[in-house]
Parts: structure tokens; C-alpha cells; sequence
């Protein structure tokens, strides 16, 4: 399997930079959300507009309101996780509620050319939930999470003394696992090395237990204003700004212990716990376009720009280990070397673009409406996950900044990809009543293939309109793969846990036309 090229730089620079790859798929590798009637079919919202949700994926739908509407939608998510790590399967479960597509959209017809017509959009989607809960465990004889930070440390060219001091440079690495004694240094032969306490069991050929617990909360937030303008119901040309708001907060605690029965290795057990927040706002654009080259077809073209994302990370660790022969626990928080508060780290964020081509056959509409019609509609979405950077957002840039995060993002270059995602929805109108079914399918961002990731997602629901009013329910099954590293070492392939997500999500969408 292939290990991250250029990681090596990552932990050999000054790591109050809390930034790492992952962080650039957090933002990109989510599926579409939207009002429940944009769930039902799969998302393929591109070339259909209609739905307050266009503001969001080609904003030219918004072209064809000539009415004013107002929706709200709420939502229900049940996530149950599944993890194999080292070949021990866990289980584990996490429920949320989430928020779909809300807001107005007003619609006005040229009293002069009835054909001709323009919509304005305010609208709000929470865009991404990252409520959830990751949990694996398993036995180990190959690798320790203690040796990335002696592997740091070691290629660091510092002594102990300037790690350890109140402006260490490693404060939720290597300062504390020198400080309670994870990794020391080592004679053998002559030669002074550094070692991580669990690497005598490992060298004993004895297993590691590991335990990864990670609980997330928070989202991606998207306000938005849109206009389009519909020219002679052939042509619909439309734009938003699109102000994402951040909040991210995740809780990890990884435990490691000696599984053997001898007592005098030099090790028993340590806890690592990482307290960590991404608060921020960014801005980015959507451009869009429909053409209606007959009355049934629809043809669609919309461009996302890159979001730029002002973020904030503050981050708190804390590392307790307890040695052998004899038994002592020494614990310290990462707080002790960044001055008794948190660590922060200001930085840009720049997402991948995306562009999105689209096509739906509108089934006619004929005087009576008790005849069945509707739509079928399809969306192919390219985003070029390997586009995400990061950048300082400090007034004065040091050098350790510039290389520190131009190697993180060549390591963005190096294991990401672009890729294509899918969408496919219909509905069928029976008078009143409305029947839809949709699918998508999310391809993998990573350019290794071995790394298995993905997201599918099968939809259904229905729909209830009359006299301005309208209801809509419906339900979501999605069924991501993905991978997670609980930590990474520089010489060898890492070790990592599969993940598979099957999440349920129930849709309701409450609108007026007025």
C-alpha cells in the first residue's frame, strides 16, 4: 500500500500547524443536500430547476419560477458505522438532526413578454454533518502510534531541553511524548537512538492492543443569494455567492497497551487525547445554464469556483503513559508548552472546483392533469479533490510556515485525485400526488486504489401538492467507504482501518407558493 510520499516533511516541521490531508476532503467529499424532493431523485437537480435548491447546484433553475415560495426542511440522520481494523470488526452508532434546503425565492413575470421572466434566492442547507462516531480497535505486532513521534523527534536535530521548553515546537507531539517518558533516547552499541516505549514489546514479537474512539460534531453551512433570468422559456442564465460557515469539532482518544504478561518491558499502557476545532466563513461562486433545445429537454452546465475558507483551528492534546519497572504514570496537556492555552493555527483554505453537466426529459403536460407526467433527470459532477490547498493566514509568514504548507499541499497533490460523481432521479405526478426514486454514486478521491472509498446513495419519496401548499417526505439510504489512518509513520506502509457508513436519512419538506 502506498504510504504518503512527502509526509515526512509534515512531522519534521514545526507542528503547531494542525492542518493535515484529510482536512482537504472535509470539505469536498459529501453528498449533495438539499430540499426532500431534491433528495428523492438522487440530487439531479442540474438541468431541472424548479427547487429552491438550484441556488445551490446550478442557480439558471431558478429561471423557471414565476411565483414567490417559501420552504423549510428539517431532517433526521441515523448513522450506523462499521470499521475493520488489523482484521477486528467494530460496530457503532450515531443519530443527529440535520437541516435541508430552507428559504425564499421570488419570481416575477415581464408583463411586456410574458415568456420573459427573472427569480431572486435566499437560501440556507447545511451542506455536510459531520455528527458522528468512528470506533476500532485491534491487535498490533507491526506498528505503534508512540514511533511517530519518535520518528519526529529524531529528525528533528534538537535536544531534549529545547522540545520540552514552554515554546516547544512539537507541543501535541514529541514534547509530551518525551515529557512522560512514550519515547526516550537509547544507547545501543554506542549509538544514541530514540525509541517509543511500546517498541520493545514489538520487538519481543508480542501485539499492541489499539483503541481509536473519534467523535465528531458540527457542519458545513451554506447561505446563499441567487439570481437567474429566463429568456423566452428557452434559455435560463443564473449566478449565486455562496458564504459557507464552518464549525467542526472532533474528539479523539487513542489508547495503546502491552498485551503481554511480562512486566518488566519497559511499558504497560498510554492515552492520547486530542481536543480539536475548525471555526471559520469563506465565499465562492456558481454559475449556471439551461437550454430548452425542445419543449421536453433540458440541458444543463453549471461551475462551481473554488470555496476560499478563512479558518481558525484551536487544539488541545493531552498524553498519559504509564511505564514499567518500576510502575510510574506521568501525564501532561499539550497547554504546558503553549503558554497555559490552547493551540491556534489561522490559515486559508482553497476547496476543489467543480462542474456539472446535466440532462432531464420533462414528460409534456396536457390538459389533464389527472394523466400521469413528470421527469427523468441526470447529473454528472467532476470535482478535482487534487485543487485543495492551504495557505498561512498570519500578517508575518515564516519560512517554517511556507514549507510546512507547501508540503502539505504536495501531499494533497500526490494522494488525492479528481473524480466523477453521479446522479439519476424521476417522478411521476399522479394528480395531486407525486412519486419520486433516485440514485447516486460518489467515486473514489484517492488516487491509490487500494485506499476503497466511495458513497451510493438510493432514494424515494413522495409528494403532496394543492392550492399552494406542498409536502414532502422522503427517505435516504447512503452507504459510504472510506479509510482512516489513526496515525502515520515515515519508512513503512501505514497501518489503517476500512470504514464502511450505512446512514439513513429522513427528508420533510413544508413550502408555500404565494
Amino acid at each position: 500500500m502506498k504510504s504518503f510520499l512527502l509526509f515526512s516533511f509534515l512531522f519534521t516541521s514545526v507542528i503547531v500547524y494542525a492542518q493535515v490531508p484529510e482536512d482537504a476532503l472535509r470539505y469536498s467529499f459529501y453528498p449533495q443536500n438539499g430540499t426532500a424532493r431534491n433528495m428523492a431523485i438522487g440530487g439531479a437537480m442540474g438541468s431541472l430547476g424548479g427547487d429552491v435548491t438550484a441556488t445551490f447546484v446550478n442557480p439558471a433553475g431558478l429561471g423557471l419560477y414565476r411565483t414567490n415560495e417559501f420552504v423549510i426542511t428539517p431532517s433526521f440522520i441515523l448513522n450506523n458505522n462499521k470499521a475493520n481494523f488489523r482484521d477486528t470488526e467494530s460496530k457503532n452508532k450515531k443519530n443527529a438532526f440535520g437541516l435541508g434546503t430552507t428559504g425564499w425565492v421570488f419570481g416575477h413575470t415581464n408583463n411586456n413578454n410574458p415568456k420573459n421572466s427573472s427569480a431572486f434566492s435566499i437560501a440556507f442547507v447545511q451542506s455536510a454533518n459531520f455528527n458522528n462516531i468512528t470506533k476500532y480497535n485491534g491487535l498490533n505486532d507491526y506498528s505503534s502510534f508512540g514511533e511517530q513521534f519518535a520518528e519526529e523527534f529524531a529528525k528533528s536535530g534538537l535536544t531534549i531541553d529545547e522540545v520540552l521548553n514552554t515554546n516547544s515546537p512539537y507541543p501535541y507531539t514529541s514534547a509530551p511524548a518525551l515529557y512522560t517518558y512514550l519515547i526516550d533516547t537509547v544507547t545501543v552499541n554506542g549509538i544514541v537512538q530514540v525509541k517509543a516505549a511500546p517498541e520493545y514489546i514489538l520487538d519481543a514479537g508480542q501485539a499492541l492492543s489499539q483503541q481509536m474512539l473519534k467523535t465528531t460534531k458540527g457542519g458545513l453551512y451554506d447561505f446563499a443569494v441567487g439570481y437567474a433570468y429566463n429568456s423566452g422559456d428557452k434559455l435560463y442564465i443564473g449566478a449565486s455567492i455562496d458564504i459557507p460557515l464552518v464549525n467542526y469539532e472532533s474528539n479523539t482518544v487513542f489508547t495503546e497497551s502491552d498485551t503481554s504478561s511480562n512486566n518488566a518491558n519497559h511499558f504497560n499502557k498510554f492515552e492520547y487525547t486530542d481536543n480539536f476545532k475548525t471555526k471559520g466563513t469563506g465565499l465562492n461562486a456558481k454559475l449556471g445554464i439551461i437550454y430548452k433545445p425542445k419543449e421536453f429537454i433540458r440541458l444543463g452546465l453549471a461551475i462551481h469556483t473554488p470555496t476560499w475558507m478563512f479558518l481558525t483551528d484551536t487544539r488541545t492534546t493531552t498524553l498519559t503513559t504509564q511505564v514499567e519497572n518500576p510502575v510510574q504514570t506521568f501525564s501532561v496537556s499539550s497547554q504546558t508548552f503553549t503558554n497555559n492555552q490552547p493551540g491556534e493555527a489561522k490559515y486559508i483554505q482553497r476547496t476543489p472546483f467543480k462542474a456539472i453537466i446535466s440532462g432531464a426529459y420533462v414528460f409534456r403536460e396536457i390538459s389533464d392533469v389527472t394523466k400521469q407526467k413528470g421527469f427523468i433527470s441526470a447529473d454528472i459532477e467532476y470535482v478535482h479533490h487534487k485543487g485543495g490547498r492551504f495557505n498561512s493566514d498570519n500578517e508575518t509568514v515564516t519560512d517554517n510556515e511556507k514549507n510546512y504548507y507547501k508540503a502539505l499541499n504536495n501531499v494533497v497533490k500526490t494522494d488525492y485525485k479528481g473524480n466523477f460523481n453521479f446522479r439519476l432521479g424521476g417522478e411521476l405526478k399522479f394528480n395531486i400526488i407525486m412519486a419520486r426514486l433516485g440514485f447516486a454514486y460518489y467515486g473514489n478521491p484517492y488516487k491509490d486504489a487500494g485506499y476503497k472509498a466511495n458513497r451510493m446513495l438510493m432514494s424515494g419519496g413522495l409528494g403532496y401538492r394543492n392550492k399552494g401548499f406542498f409536502v414532502d417526505l422522503t427517505y435516504v439510504y447512503a452507504i459510504t467507504k472510506d479509510v482512516s489512518f489513526p496515525y502515520r509513520l515515515q519508512d513503512r506502509a501505514n497501518t489503517y482501518a476500512s470504514l464502511k457508513e450505512n446512514r439513513s436519512n429522513v427528508v420533510a419538506t413544508l413550502g408555500l407558493k404565494f
